[in-house]
């Protein structure tokens, strides 16, 4: 495995009290997911990029669809950093491949 990949998180806290406020919620995360973000919990996205460049235009895509109010947090992780995640409760659906397993080197 490579660990030359990085991981993007993204984390938000956004209002739902009013119509208004659900519905920019829902096309934030619309917006996420047509991105290539990947939900890892309930308001946590991930998504995988293979160099810096990546990880910067993933950045402008959710700074672009940001609703109005609410807070939102990114963090930047390496693949290695990524794969040491420990999961204290639940377990880990081993069925979906969201690592660098994916590709295919040619």
């Amino acid at each position: 495995m490579s660990y030359r990949y990085m991981r993007l998180l993204v984390f938000f806290d956004l209002p739902t009290e009013s119509a208004s406020d659900r519905r920019e919620y829902a096309r934030f995360r619309k917006a996420l997911i047509k991105n290539g973000f990947m939900m890892m919990q309930k308001s946590v996205y991930c998504k995988l990029a293979l160099t810096q460049s990546g990880v910067e235009t993933a950045l402008e895509a959710v700074r672009r669809s940001k609703p109005p109010k609410g807070v939102i947090q990114s963090l930047i992780i390496t693949e290695k950093q990524y794969s040491r995640m420990e999961f204290i409760l639940g377990t880990h659906k081993g069925d979906i491949l969201d690592s660098d397993e994916r590709f295919v080197e040619l």
